[in-house]
């Protein structure tokens, strides 16, 4: 029988949840400079499959890789790790 392969997971914020089922998420990762060798924060937006309607803007989510869902989708929400106030 073959094993899955790990799926990559990923921390984040919601930034926008207007969408029915889609919460958009903004995941920041840090990362040297190769010359200057100065850490410079990039960010990156995923849409996120949000099956229930259930995480608000602000909340700190984890996200993960999975099966394309639509054009822009490929990541679902794995689980809510801290909610906004």
């Amino acid at each position: 029988m073959e094993e899955r392969n790990e799926r990559k997971s990923r921390v984040g914020v919601v930034v926008a949840n207007k969408m029915d089922k889609t919460a958009t998420v903004a995941v920041h990762t840090t990362v040297q400079h190769p010359v200057y060798k100065k850490y410079i924060r990039r960010t990156k937006i995923y849409k996120v499959h949000d099956e229930n309607n259930e995480c608000n803007v602000g909340d700190t989510v984890e996200i993960v890789e999975t099966r394309p869902l639509s054009k822009t989708k490929y990541h679902r929400l794995g689980k809510i790790i801290n909610r906004a106030k």
